[in-house]
């Protein structure tokens, strides 16, 4: 579980050199920031709830502890997730993108067993 986390920070960090990657980075960012405050202020939750809820929104986990109350809330929570998803998805997809591609970078240990067995032998 570390060193995936560790993986995927590395590979977030290296993304920062990309123009593309900030960009969606950057959305991604205010698209939780803007649902965050939102939900602090519609349905009154501390900003923490507020972020809590706008992350299990986006990513469609969806756990039912935190849903709206008001109907502007589960208006802009429509809104919100019909939205921001593909945001969401763009995201994870160029965050995945980065791993794979510092996966193959010359000069990295290869972690394939017919590697692993040749330099065995």
């Amino acid at each position: 579980m570390f060193l995936t986390s560790w993986n995927l920070l590395r590979s977030l960090v290296s993304g920062l050199t990309d123009p593309a990657f900030r960009k969606i980075l950057f959305s991604a960012l205010i698209l939780l920031m803007s649902g965050t405050i939102a939900m602090n202020r519609i349905e009154q939750w501390s900003i923490v709830d507020s972020f809590y809820f706008s992350v299990i929104a986006l990513t469609t986990v969806g756990f039912g502890d935190f849903t709206p109350q008001t109907d502007l809330g589960k208006i802009f929570t429509a809104f919100y997730v019909l939205g921001g998803i593909g945001v969401i998805v763009a995201f994870v997809n160029a965050l995945g993108a980065r791993r794979i591609e510092r996966a193959r970078l010359p000069g990295r240990k290869q972690r394939d067993h017919a590697t692993v067995d040749e330099t065995m032998h």
